[in-house]
């Protein structure tokens, strides 16, 4: 009887279709699935999110239930930043739903963010990176991880992006990396330009495609032309080898955004070359360079200095 009852209000009293959180959230991803590249992510996201809102009724939802959920979260050890990043998916479907099929939903999740530490910089010296691709040379089963790890270092690409990188895409002549919207995380296509040592792995595999495998697309592929998904072991024992802990592929990124702000790059020169969606991603280098700083307040003694030659008011 409570289904004819919701009918009668919708039909004679205008009163809103009571629409479930299942039914936004499966309208969403199933809508998005062919449009986004982190449609996986997306649907990992959704299951910790049905395991609490399974069921409930969308304009029932309010502020409580979204602090019962991430105290809930919490509890299993889960981090504020996730928690945001599965609230960020549910306030997306509730928004597509909204403005795509006007179901005039509330959206409570809205301005709600918890607080987050400072996201992780950890970077490589220069003797560790070269330690680093020393070991990654003797890797067998990966051919190409050494040329990989350079790449990625004087590049700052991410792995996808490279792993997924067409000889198409290749300018060898400009030196140059061009990567397409739907190649990188932020949706943007940029350009990156290849230092000698980038260039060099990039034409090491440029021999390795003539000898072992002419027609494959990809540049970092194995002699029988297939494209890696999978170098977790292979880099994780190139790390150890080379005596390097608690290292992960991306702060390959790290370190190469870090040794171009020691070296003195503007900020917002390091934010296109890396594809950040925001200066303030970069900023977060910014205290490896504290000699940049100290430049700038230089400034103050050049342009004050006569301060100090203020002579003092005699003692009556």
């Amino acid at each position: 009887m409570k289904w004819k009852l919701a009918v009668h209000q919708e039909k004679h009293w205008d009163a809103p279709h009571e629409r479930t959180f299942d039914e936004v959230i499966l309208t969403y991803l199933t809508e998005t699935a062919q449009c986004k590249r982190s449609a996986a992510t997306d649907r990992h996201r959704a299951k910790a999110l049905r395991e609490h809102f399974r069921g409930t009724l969308m304009h029932s939802l309010n502020n409580q239930h979204l602090a019962q959920y991430a105290h809930a979260r919490r509890a299993q050890g889960i981090s504020n930043s996730t928690i945001n990043r599965e609230m960020a998916l549910l306030s997306s479907a509730i928004g597509y739903c909204n403005r795509e099929l006007d179901w005039q939903l509330p959206n409570p999740t809205a301005g709600r963010k918890l607080s987050e530490p400072e996201g992780r910089i950890r970077w490589l010296q220069q003797s560790e990176a070269e330690a680093l691709i020393k070991a990654a040379s003797h890797a067998r089963r990966v051919p190409f991880l050494a040329d990989l790890l350079t790449t990625a270092l004087y590049t700052g690409c991410r792995k996808e992006e490279l792993l997924g990188l067409e000889w198409s895409r290749v300018d060898l002549r400009e030196r140059l990396i061009h990567l397409e919207a739907r190649h990188t995380k932020a949706g943007k296509r940029r350009s990156i330009p290849l230092s000698s040592l980038a260039y060099k792995a990039i034409l090491r595999r440029a021999s390795f495609r003539s000898e072992h495998c002419p027609d494959a697309p990809w540049v970092f592929a194995f002699a029988d032309g297939r494209r890696a998904n999978d170098i977790r072991g292979a880099f994780a024992k190139a790390c150890s080898d080379a005596g390097i802990d608690n290292f992960h592929f991306h702060d390959l990124r790290h370190t190469c955004a870090a040794w171009l702000v020691t070296a003195g790059a503007p900020l917002a020169e390091i934010r296109d070359l890396l594809g950040h969606s925001t200066i303030q991603m970069t900023e977060r280098y910014a205290h490896l360079a504290p000699e940049n700083l100290r430049t700038t307040v230089a400034r103050f003694e050049s342009r004050f200095s006569h301060a100090d030659q203020v002579p003092q008011q005699e003692a009556v």
